[in-house]
């Protein structure tokens, strides 16, 4: 296969590619076409919160149980487990963040698209929270004064939390007595850390009991016979067989190391995010049209290669989206977002901007037009790669430390950033390439540059 076969399989693919984007993103445009193109409709972008309305909730997390050291990694377990039990609800990429508000610690649940609000909080704030806490010195609460017919004061325990909680979780279980159905147990077993926390805690209360709290409340308080090793324990309560069901499935979704308690909520309501978005379509259409009428007037004919490679990149950012859904890092589109995909557009432009204004340079040093593309690519790669990577940079520094709509700004310019770079260095090229030849030697004003210039 010779160079210019090798040109035409290039550009035909860039073709096939330009078609199958397209027609994804807009698949409208092929409606009346027969039901093999119906599968086109199937893919959907994921509106964020801001976009398709929604619940905006806030918790405030009670740490003050916790090691100044470990706070940190109790709110990122607490996180972990409200993730999980928002994606059994069966939400489509809910935002989860931890964050500070003067010196307390939240947490912040972004529900997009819920329908029952109600459910959704009841969901969350039913999230048991799980301890252990061992025996520790017992006083007796004295009458104001001593009467021989008055009841001798009862001991009161102190209990003394151990640093077993929730979050040394493994797994929860039914089990039942050798009796029979009528006593049934749960069963619990503990991480690596908690088994080793628990054979400490058991090793040290021999002969002393170690209760149980479950959401505050002591639902046992064995006494500890001997060390135990292997990370297992027994919560027995009396329970149903129902009760000890659905208190396993609680344990097993999530059991908090923290307490919390809601402190705020606010609701998105669809039509404001229905407006938003076709505002912010509206404004991205604008500034595109305009991108295309500024290349096409400075430009000329290699403006109009730039355009239709914008509108391939355009087509390829939404497909991309939507695709995503198919994947297990689907992209949540929020207003945000399309703040990036935006500004990605105009840095692809720039890079088509920095190519042929080094074409332009070598058109007037004496080149010919398709040796002077070939070393405006060659000269203005350095620049577009140092500027995308540094953009890159830069966004993923926002995806680390950012949360929320920031992450969502910062993950679509990195998409756009390196979308536009193939399509400004492949697609551009590839286009130029193949269309560009001896004809247009005698036609330079229609690249806006003329030989021998000063």
């Amino acid at each position: 296969m010779n160079s210019r076969q090798k040109l035409r399989l290039k550009f035909s693919l860039v073709i096939v590619l330009a078609v199958v984007a397209g027609l994804i993103a807009y698949p409208q445009a092929v409606q009346k076409i027969p039901r093999f193109f119906a599968v086109l409709n199937k893919p959907k972008i994921n509106l964020g919160l801001d976009l398709q309305g929604g619940i905006h909730l806030e918790y405030k997390a009670d740490t003050s149980q916790v090691a100044a050291n470990q706070v940190a990694d109790a709110m990122q377990a607490v996180q972990d487990v409200i993730e999980r039990r928002v994606n059994a609800f069966g939400v489509a990429e809910p935002v989860v963040y931890t964050t500070k508000s003067g010196g307390e610690q939240r947490l912040v649940v972004e529900l997009a698209g819920v329908k029952d609000i109600n459910e959704a909080k009841k969901m969350i704030s039913e999230t048991p929270f799980l301890e252990f806490k061992e025996e520790g010195a017992i006083t007796l609460k004295q009458a104001p004064q001593a009467d021989a017919n008055q009841p001798q004061p009862q001991p009161q325990i102190t209990w003394v939390a151990t640093g077993l909680t929730g979050r040394n979780l493994k797994s929860a279980s039914v089990q039942f007595k050798s009796q029979g159905l009528s006593e049934p147990e749960v069963s619990l077993k503990f991480d690596d850390e908690g088994t080793k926390l628990f054979a400490e805690i058991t090793k040290r209360d021999i002969g002393k009991r170690v209760a149980i709290y479950l959401d505050g409340e002591i639902i046992t308080a064995p006494t500890v016979q001997s060390e135990i090793l292997n990370g297992e324990a027994v919560v027995t309560g009396n329970y149903t067989v129902e009760e000890a069901k659905t208190l396993v499935k609680r344990l097993n979704e999530g059991a908090l190391p923290v307490p919390i308690s809601l402190v705020g909520q606010q609701s998105v309501e669809a039509t404001l995010g229905q407006v938003s978005l076709e505002k912010s379509l509206k404004a991205g259409m604008i500034g595109l049209i305009l991108v295309i009428i500024f290349m096409l007037v400075y430009y000329r004919f290699l403006g109009l290669i730039a355009s239709f490679s914008l509108l391939i990149y355009s087509a390829l950012m939404i497909s991309i989206f939507k695709l995503s859904g198919f994947t297990p890092w689907q992209i949540t589109l929020t207003l945000p977002g399309i703040a990036g995909f935006v500004l990605s557009i105009g840095m692809a432009v720039d890079a088509n901007i920095l190519i042929f204004e080094r074409t332009k340079e070598e058109v007037r040093k004496g080149r010919n037009i398709l040796s002077a593309i070939e070393e405006g690519f060659k000269r203005a790669w350095t620049s577009i790669l140092d500027g995308n990577m540094s953009s890159i940079i830069t966004a993923l520094i926002l995806v680390e430390m950012g949360t929320g709509f920031v992450k969502g700004f910062a993950v679509t310019l990195i998409i756009g950033v390196l979308a536009s770079m193939f399509t400004a260095v492949v697609i551009t090229r590839t286009i130029l390439r193949f269309i560009l030849g001896p004809w247009i030697e005698d036609k330079m004003w229609l690249v806006g540059a003329k030989k021998n210039e000063s």
